[in-house]
This record gives structure tokens, C-alpha cells and sequence, in this order.
């Protein structure tokens, strides 16, 4: 009976892994780079480093902003972003000829170095991992749901892993690696070494995916997770004597409110308004580092200077708790770049389980057909067949 058991998970461990063997080995690879991409950005494009020889303060967003448009007179800047302090910050913006661009502005010199008109290498892998490229209907991609159904995969692979590993705990204190007993030893101890040691992340990385999944689904059914800023009244407005809007208040005021509303707030993305009616959203980090760089934030009337609304972790709803601790803990930026390596490693982890869980099913079953065939031979070639053939 116990033998019938573990040949049922066995089989139940394979089936979780190798169907989709090609996608879950191409999303954990994808996801392993993501991890790091920053940093390879950092090696590979001398445009994206925020050098600083002369130990100059941050420049704050707004100054930013206001060296493109000098640059760029005509241009309708709408997005201002923020990552590492060695990575320049991004400053977005389409113009007249252009209806699409990235200016790489260094934060300390105020050095427009680059002008970006693609898809950075970053929002490549991001997208590449997150939905495989498919395209975007409305509110749902086919692709983020293949991806975020890996955590259900990559859940039932734990499982089923760790009930046919019997006592696998001793894994941890007498790890066993034999590499002088072939091919198939080497391969099976690599793979139950990876699993065990790889536990926590394998959970982590279901847990998380299983939350995309869920947000995936809430997208599709118009649930909203964030509220949406509210729209300024038409009555507030400003006219000049030409019959044209002037906002009195500037993205350096709304910056100014929302420093003074969290302590130790850095701002890492913003919005400007698109329309009349619309409010500088700035938003940005503070003194919990297992939420994700927008945790923090205030929506600002550029009429009034009044703030509309307020983000911050201390005022969220379950959903939105979870969705701003998912991606610091599946990315691992909890805790910057160390955190980062380690993240990394286990992906490498993760990567070369699922490959060598394949070339395992894939020697077992050449070795069965080989045997299956030998069967057919023998039974074939055998006196019983032959007599009964006379």
C-alpha cells in the first residue's frame, strides 16, 4: 500500500512539473534576470549610470522636469520615475514628433544623457516574465494568466516533491551529493538538494503568484483595488483674462505636501495632470521596507494645493496591503541589492530544478520504452509465440 502511495505521488509530481516544463522553466528564468535586470542595465549601458564624482545632492523631481521641457519646449510630460541612486532617474514624454520617449536625466547633475525612444531592458524582461508578451485586452492578458497559473504548478511540485522525499530534513544537516555513482545519481541529488534548501523561496514564489493570480481575476471583473483620485470641480478652475487655465500650484508644491505628510519620504514615481481636471499624483517610499516604492503618496489639487487623497500603509485595506508587499517579496527588493542576490541564487535554484527534473523524466522514460520495447521482442521471439504461430 505504501509503495502504491509513493508511486501515486511520483507520478502526481511529474505531472505538476512537466506538461508545461518549457513555460515554467522560460517564467523562472525570465524572473530570475528580472531580478537583477537593474543592475545589468547598470553594466551594459553607460547612458543609465547616475554617476556622482562630486558628491552632489539629489536634485528634486521637479527640477527634473523642468531641464526636459527647457530641452524639450514642446514636449507633454507625464511621468516621472525613480530607481537605485546608481540608475539616472526617467523622465517621460511624447512630443509633436516623437509619441513616445524616455529622457535618462542624471539626478545629481541635472544631465540629460540619453533619450530613450523603446522599450528599456527592464520593461522588456518585466513584460517578458510577467505576461510572455501577449497582448493586453482591456483589463486581462491570456499570458498573465499562464504565468501567475505557474504558482499553482510550482505549489503541487512542493507538495508532491516533499512527500515522496522521505525525512527530507536531514537534507539541512547531511546534504549528499554523490558525483562519482553516473549521471542519474548526480542529477537526482541535485534536484531533491535544490528542493529541499529551496523550500522557503518555492513558497514564497507560490504564495505570491497565487496573489497575482487572484489580482489577475479581480482586474477582469472591474474590482477595483485603489480608489481612484478624485476629479477637480469645474468651479475651481483658474481662468486669466484670455479665457486660459493657469494652475497656481506647481509639481514643486505638491512635492513640498507630500515630504511634509510622511516622514522620510522619497518620491520615486509621479504623475502630472493629463487634463484640467486632473491632480499631480506623487508617490514614493517611506520606513517599511516590506512595501514596494509606492506605497506612499498624496494626489494634489493644482488649483487649491489641497491634498484629495492620501496613500499610505497605516490607512490600507487587505487587497491593497497585498498588493504593495507582493512585489518587493517575489522581486526581492526588500532589502536592495543583497536581497537581490539572493534572489537571484535561488532563481538559479529554480531554473535548474526544472531542468534537471526533466532530463530525470526524460532518462526514465527512454530507459522504459527501451524496456517495453525488449519485452515486445522477447515475447515476440519466444517458443509459446512460435508454437502458437504454427
Amino acid at each position: 500500500m505504501a509503495k502504491r502511495s509513493n508511486r501515486f505521488w511520483f507520478k502526481l509530481h511529474g505531472w505538476f512539473s512537466l506538461p508545461v516544463w518549457i513555460i515554467f522553466c522560460f517564467v523562472c528564468l525570465t524572473g530570475t534576470i528580472s531580478v537583477i535586470s537593474h543592475e545589468l542595465t547598470w553594466l551594459t549601458n553607460p547612458d543609465a549610470r547616475a554617476t556622482n564624482p562630486q558628491n552632489l545632492t539629489e536634485k528634486p523631481m521637479s527640477e527634473l522636469v523642468d531641464i526636459v521641457q527647457q530641452a524639450h519646449p514642446t514636449a507633454n510630460i507625464t511621468t516621472v520615475m525613480s530607481f537605485e541612486s546608481y540608475l539616472v532617474n526617467a523622465v517621460i514624454f511624447s512630443d509633436s514628433d516623437v509619441p513616445f520617449a524616455i529622457a535618462y536625466v542624471n539626478q545629481y547633475t541635472g544631465q540629460i544623457q540619453a533619450i530613450n525612444l523603446g522599450m528599456t531592458f527592464t520593461n522588456f524582461m518585466r513584460s517578458l516574465h510577467g505576461w510572455l508578451l501577449f497582448p493586453w485586452h482591456s483589463n486581462y492578458s491570456v499570458g498573465y494568466y499562464i504565468v501567475c497559473f505557474m504558482a499553482i504548478v510550482m505549489l503541487g511540485a512542493l507538495v508532491s516533491g516533499l512527500v515522496i522525499y522521505k525525512k527530507f530534513w536531514r537534507a539541512f544537516t547531511q546534504p549528499k551529493l554523490r558525483i562519482n555513482q553516473g549521471k542519474k545519481t548526480l542529477l537526482a541529488d541535485l534536484h531533491r538538494l535544490a528542493g529541499v534548501w529551496s523550500m522557503w523561496f518555492l513558497m514564497l514564489m507560490s504564495i505570491t503568484g497565487l496573489w497575482y493570480l487572484a489580482q489577475a481575476i479581480m482586474w477582469h471583473n472591474h474590482i477595483e483595488i485603489e480608489e481612484h483620485p478624485p476629479l477637480v470641480e469645474v468651479s475651481q478652475l483658474i481662468t486669466t483674462t484670455n479665457g486660459a487655465p493657469i494652475r497656481p500650484y506647481t509639481l514643486a508644491n505638491a512635492l513640498h505636501l507630500a515630504e511634509q505628510t510622511f516622514a522620510d519620504f522619497k518620491s520615486t514615481y509621479i504623475m502630472l495632470p493629463e487634463h484640467n481636471r486632473d491632480t499631480y499624483k506623487v508617490y514614493g517610499q517611506g520606513d517599511h521596507i516590506f512595501y514596494d516604492q509606492y506605497a506612499y503618496g498624496v494626489t494634489v489639487n493644482p488649483w487649491s494645493g489641497n491634498i484629495e487623497s492620501e496613500r499610505s500603509p497605516a490607512a490600507m485595506t487587505t487587497l491593497q496591503t497585498l498588493s504593495h508587499i507582493a512585489n518587493p517579496l517575489h522581486y526581492g527588493t526588500i532589502g536592495g541589492l543583497w536581497t537581490k542576490v539572493i534572489w537571484f541564487v535561488f532563481g538559479v535554484f529554480l531554473t535548474g530544478m526544472s531542468i534537471t527534473g526533466f532530463l530525470m523524466w526524460g532518462s526514465r522514460t527512454v530507459k522504459a520504452a527501451r524496456t517495453e520495447l525488449d519485452d515486445s521482442l522477447t515475447m515476440h521471439n519466444s517458443p509459446l509465440v512460435e508454437q502458437e504461430g504454427n
